[in-house]
């Protein structure tokens, strides 16, 4: 028996968060982990070639599937999440607001 909430694109292959997959997946794990059941057939026809353009992973033959930190690394390359955020220099006085008459009177 099935459970209402099966995350899974044949009922087979229970959705996994890209943490919880083992070190090697295959696409269609890495597909559910990372866009979850209603869009990952979507994601393995439609996106993924695209990706692989653009540096995804390639499958390793050896362990007939993608390193799983290589995928994280290619998405927080790709998001920029590891180029770091500079935070903005104060430039001059800070402007608070003010209601006009006394922005007149200052």
């Amino acid at each position: 028996m099935q459970s209402a909430n099966d995350n899974s694109l044949d009922g087979k292959l229970p959705f996994k968060a890209l943490d919880a997959l083992p070190l090697f997946a295959s696409d269609r794990e890495i597909a559910l982990a990372i866009v979850g059941k209603a869009k990952a057939q979507y994601w393995l026809t439609g996106v993924l070639p695209t990706l692989e353009r653009r540096g995804f992973p390639a499958e390793d033959p050896l362990h007939t599937g993608r390193a799983v930190p290589l995928v994280r690394k290619f998405y927080e390359d790709y998001f920029g999440i590891t180029a770091g955020f500079a935070m903005a220099k104060p430039s001059g006085e800070e402007k608070i607001w003010q209601p006009r008459r006394r922005r007149r009177a200052a």
